[in-house]
């Protein structure tokens, strides 16, 4: 069974998913800084204090060319957020900030709970933060332009 063909399942009820989850915890894909990056965000769970910074390197094409993260956090967080670096790469930002909690269940491969849905939801909301200030940040800065106000050198 592929990723893409899997079907949530209720969590605690499908030992494959429940390895698949503790194997991204305890071995989390890149987690790590990219050399270049076009953008981060950072973003915390204050009720139970995980907290994920995500590291963006953008291609000339605007689609996810590289992407990193680091945190601390729970198993089921841990585990969302290193799935989901995998499942962006080559996505366009539109793409990214279109993603929902069902996405997020496809891939843990199970339905979140409603006592680990901030966990589970806790890297997609960073990386959607961060999009959603680089693009606000892109904008302020053809504003600037348009008036003239643009960095001179």
């Amino acid at each position: 069974m592929t990723k893409s063909n899997k079907s949530a399942e209720p969590c605690g009820e499908s030992d494959v998913y429940r390895e698949e989850i503790l194997d991204h915890s305890r071995n989390p894909r890149n987690k790590r800084k990219p050399d270049a990056v076009t953008f981060s965000g950072r973003k915390a769970n204050m009720s139970c204090g995980d907290t994920v910074q995500f590291f963006v390197r953008l291609g000339g094409d605007g689609r996810i060319e590289e992407v990193g993260f680091d945190g601390v956090g729970c198993a089921i967080s841990m585990a969302a957020t290193s799935m989901l670096t995998d499942d962006v790469l080559g996505k366009s930002l539109d793409e990214v900030t279109a993603m929902e909690q069902a996405d997020i269940e496809r891939l843990l491969g199970a339905e979140i709970g409603p006592t680990r849905v901030k966990c589970a939801m806790l890297g997609l909301e960073t990386l959607k933060r961060a999009v959603e200030d680089y693009g606000e940040g892109r904008r302020r800065e053809g504003e600037k332009e348009r008036r003239g106000e643009g960095e001179k050198s």
